[in-house]
């Protein structure tokens, strides 16, 4: 897999089709990935060989087609595009036992793993490996992922075209630098989460006010769906939307009174900042070691 290739969507399919995919890792995110991979047609299944020390995990992984193995060292061997999915303190041990079997010419490694920063990456791997470190989402699972990448020191650009490519099979997929990563974390990695107790609060306010649970969580559920969908369909500004929303003495006006009393904004925001600060900690952590 030459590092120069791929400078249009037809040769990124090509490269994508003779390209052997490795994960060390074969936990949720991987899955997601290998099972977006494969449903798009761009990397067939016997072409994904992915690692993991649980059997529960190698044997979901076999129902998708995937061959597996308990020994990283033969993923790395047999990959052309290695997939970097387990735990952060991990990262470290892992890339010293493969580091002898790495084809820096041969091989592209894409990191996952939150807080673990492209240099660590490089100086744990032989010199010159291309590396790209992506920040994806939980809901890549259901492929509406929200996924970030950084191409390292050795990237070309054929090789931040062929991730987002993949990357785009999960969700949607942008490019930024990677000083702004920890920035992403706080909005879209740990974002799910708010999401998800937003829907939870508006279901107990449904069941509050006489709706049955199932209903209120399916509506509550439905309605940040169809509001995040307008956003991206229509490329309004979100305020835009909200105004549009508000009639003149009805009931959102009145609703989002009680919001901005209440630091609704703010709090997002504090939360944001709060999520961020902690990755740039783990980050430094994990440079340390």
């Amino acid at each position: 897999m030459a590092s120069n290739q791929g400078t249009g969507d037809s040769n990124i399919k090509e490269r994508l089709a003779n390209t052997m995919v490795g994960f060390l890792g074969g936990g949720r995110m991987a899955q997601a990935m290998a099972r977006g991979f494969i449903s798009s047609g761009l990397v067939r299944a016997r072409n994904i060989i992915v690692s993991d020390k649980s059997e529960e995990m190698l044997d979901q992984l076999e129902g998708i087609g995937v061959r597996t193995t308990m020994d990283n060292r033969e993923v790395v061997t047999n990959s052309d595009l290695v997939v970097v999915a387990v735990k952060p303190h991990i990262v470290k041990p892992v890339l010293q036992e493969v580091n002898q079997v790495v084809s820096p010419d041969k091989q592209l490694f894409v990191s996952i793993a939150a807080g673990v920063t492209i240099k660590s990456m490089e100086q744990d791997l032989p010199e010159g490996t291309r590396v790209v470190r992506v920040m994806p989402n939980v809901p890549a699972l259901v492929q509406a992922g929200a996924s970030v990448m950084s191409p390292g020191t050795h990237a070309a650009l054929g090789d931040a075209q062929l991730v987002q490519e993949l990357l785009k099979t999960i969700g949607i997929c942008e490019e930024s630098p990677e000083t702004l990563l920890d920035a992403v974390t706080g909005v879209s990695g740990s974002g799910p989460a708010y999401a998800f107790a937003a829907i939870e609060s508006l279901a107990d306010g449904g069941v509050k006010m006489g709706l049955p649970r199932g209903l209120a969580i399916k509506l509550a559920a439905q309605t940040l769906l169809g509001a995040a969908k307008m956003v991206l369909d229509t490329g309004k500004h979100p305020g835009e939307l909200k105004d549009e929303v508000c009639s003149p003495g009805g009931t959102t006006i009145n609703a989002m009174h009680v919001l901005e009393k209440q630091g609704f904004r703010g709090t997002l925001i504090d939360a944001v900042e709060a999520a961020t600060l902690k990755a740039k900690e783990l980050g430094a952590k994990s440079a340390q070691k």
